[in-house]
């Protein structure tokens, strides 16, 4: 194919309050209309034919992020119970292999699952629970193997290495947890809008047709999950919407009794729940924008009195429970901390970096433990899992990711802040190799995501040196919409005030043109909710980006939220607004992207969808290509659509860096690179 597919232009209006609009490609929604899949199937070839004069560097970049990965590897040992469990990947192998042993030393003794013998030559599969029982004789395991993240769940005896004839089908990733006699395992099913809405218990050996049904979430509005406290002595069950939250606890000892209720929802209160010796631990905003954390005792968990009371702008988002200590995360200026609480409410700052750095906690299974097992990482470092001791607060290094054949001190980070137009300052996270010119002529790619008041901490990639090895800026923006600044920075891009998210985005790359890089070669990406950040953007500024790559973008927002029958929809209006009355109508309106395209020269696109993907739908990125492909003739549009894969992409980590190889090939290519 030597020209772009001009998808057919079926006539049809949608109802909306803010006017009637024709939309010529809402026939791509039915995927059982033979014309869709054809049509699909012809821009991936289309795709296909661009890529193919880039083939020498797509295959130079994939060599590269091989080259720098150590591909036979394995996780530092972590004890749980009597047991050391690890992860291992082996050279040729796409998938990990999970297996464990009596000592750190032998914690590959005994092999629990082979994702890739599981996976079965399979184009996609993707695992999701992977929960052993209290006396560690079953392994509790489910799996997808098309990208619509409806999971199977298995049951596999350890000692003899075989799943049991127990089979749980339509199952969901919204949490398990074991009784503490292993007899029970409670797991949650999807509605059919794919919210998980329902808590199931499953008596081992026997038919999933005789399983209880524990608890139903009729309000649309909430996702249902649940999880076995660390202690393993209660079972937590919690109902959450966007703003609203709702926990239940069972005795994991009595896992026929009945649910205690821990609070009643209140309208704009969320709370979670942790067990922590004689008492409770809940994190809340009540109160508490911010959040605060309060405890509360085992005989009356809705008695909560504060712990560690609210401070403004340092968004508490986790309070880990141990035996004897907390360990709680929390958002402040920007940058995650983890601190270390005691009993008595005294509190430690654990400090690992200086430099902008994510800072997690790792795998942590032990309830009485001395160490805290901590995972960090930066633009410069990567992965590190690290024990920290909570005694004398000292520090072991258990792993760092190797990178083979690269100088990680040729590679400088920095924090920036650019301003947006309302004078708030913008956090801005910049790597570069040191060698590279910061006097406006090298090229930048800049990423963003923005929303669901999820933050993004510096990661390490080995892909993006590729770029930064070719001279290029990385940068990460966090505009408003994310949680990095605190609630009020969520609440401030959001609903009424989204555009705040896409205005920042602009600020950003703004910032970068004026002080760092090009103004002729800057490059914006993001995937899902980042993906309309994406399409917003370049709808604001046609102009300001040669480039952008829009990973499964939500593109297709008014006709989305309109439609309370697709899945997710009636969830997401707390987050966007309902489309169908005022004033959220025009307000979304004014910023969708395929609402707004126009007949302008945009920047050249490398649009992703996956035609299983049950969060974003296929079509919105297809209906936005052939907008654009209509509107704006001369725009270069690439649409690469995963027939087999939903909202992840590919699955098996060789195609996943083959997928990287063409995304950044694409970037470059569009740039004259």
């Amino acid at each position: 194919m030597t020209s772009a597919p001009l998808a057919p232009r079926r006539p049809h209006q949608h109802a909306r309050i803010t006017g009637d609009v024709s939309d010529p490609y809402a026939w791509l929604v039915n995927k059982d209309d033979p014309e869709t899949i054809a049509y699909l199937e012809t821009e991936n070839t289309f795709a296909d034919t661009w890529f193919a004069p880039h083939h020498k560097t797509i295959d130079a970049i994939f060599t590269e992020i091989k080259s720098r990965t150590k591909e036979d590897d394995s996780a530092p040992p972590v004890q749980k119970g009597k047991y050391w469990y690890t992860t291992q990947t082996a050279t040729g192998s796409a998938y990990a292999i999970h297996s464990r042993g009596p000592t750190r030393d032998t914690a590959d003794a005994t092999v629990l699952l082979d994702e890739n013998i599981e996976a079965n030559e399979q184009d996609y599969f993707s695992l999701n629970a992977f929960d052993i029982s209290t006396d560690d004789k079953l392994l509790a395991w489910s799996s997808d193997t098309d990208g619509s993240e409806r999971y199977t769940l298995h049951f596999r005896d350890i000692s003899s290495q075989t799943d049991l004839v127990d089979v749980l089908t339509n199952t969901t990733w919204g949490g398990t947890a074991w009784s503490s006699d292993s007899k029970y395992l409670f797991y949650v099913t999807p509605d059919e809008a794919m919210r998980p809405h329902q808590v199931w218990r499953h008596a081992v050996g026997t038919e999933q047709s005789a399983d209880i049904l524990i608890f139903t979430e009729p309000d649309e509005r909430f996702f249902v999950g649940l999880e076995l406290s660390r202690s393993e002595q209660w079972i937590i069950i919690e109902s959450a919407s966007k703003t609203s939250s709702e926990s239940w606890l069972i005795e994991a000892g009595g896992p026929i009794s009945k649910m205690q209720l821990v609070a009643e929802r209140q309208v704009d209160v969320e709370y979670t729940v942790d067990h922590w010796g004689d008492n409770f631990v809940i994190v809340t905003n009540l109160d508490a924008q911010d959040f605060q954390v309060c405890i509360a005792p085992i005989s009356n968990p809705s008695a909560w009195t504060t712990f560690i009371p609210h401070t403004n702008g340092h968004r508490i988002v986790h309070f880990d429970c141990f035996a004897d200590f907390g360990v709680m995360q929390r958002w402040v200026d920007g940058q995650q901390h983890l601190y270390l609480v005691d009993h008595d409410a005294q509190i430690r700052n654990i400090v690992l970096a200086s430099e902008p750095h994510e800072i997690e906690m790792d795998s942590n299974p032990q309830f009485k433990s001395a160490t805290v097992r901590i995972n960090m990482q930066s633009l410069v470092t990567p992965p590190t899992i690290l024990d920290y001791t909570v005694a004398d607060a000292s520090t072991v290094v258990l792993k760092r990711v190797e990178v083979p054949h690269v100088e990680l001190s040729d590679y400088v980070a920095s924090r920036s802040w650019a301003l947006a137009d309302d004078g708030t300052r913008i956090p801005l996270d910049i790597v570069r190799h040191r060698d590279t010119p910061t006097d406006g002529t090298a090229p930048a790619l800049l990423y963003a995501y923005g929303s669901y008041e999820l933050s993004s901490p510096p990661w390490f990639s080995t892909a993006r040196l590729s770029l930064l090895d070719r001279g290029w800026v990385w940068a990460l923006a966090h505009p408003r919409g994310g949680g990095e600044m605190g609630r009020q920075w969520y609440t401030n891009g959001k609903l009424l005030n989204k555009r705040n998210t896409f205005t920042d985005t602009i600020a950003c790359a703004r910032f970068l043109v004026a002080t760092k890089t090009s103004s002729d070669k800057i490059v914006l990406r993001g995937g899902s909710a980042g993906g309309l950040l994406v399409g917003a953007c370049i709808n604001f500024e046609p102009t300001l980006f040669h480039a952008a790559v829009a990973e499964v973008p939500f593109v297709d927002v008014v006709t989305s939220m309109s439609d309370p029958g697709l899945p997710l929809t009636i969830t997401e209006w707390e987050e966007w607004g309902d489309p169908r009355v005022e004033p959220w109508a025009s307000y979304m309106l004014s910023y969708s992207p395929y609402d707004n395209v126009r007949s302008v020269q945009y920047p050249a696109l490398y649009v992703t969808a996956g035609l299983n993907d049950p969060r974003v739908s296929y079509h919105e990125p297809a209906k936005w290509v052939a907008r654009l492909r209509h509107d704006s003739p001369t725009t270069l549009v690439v649409l690469k659509c995963e027939m087999g894969a939903g909202h992840g992409g590919p699955t098996g980590r060789y195609d996943r860096w083959r997928d990287e190889a063409r995304t950044l090939t694409f970037v470059l290519a569009a740039t004259d690179q």
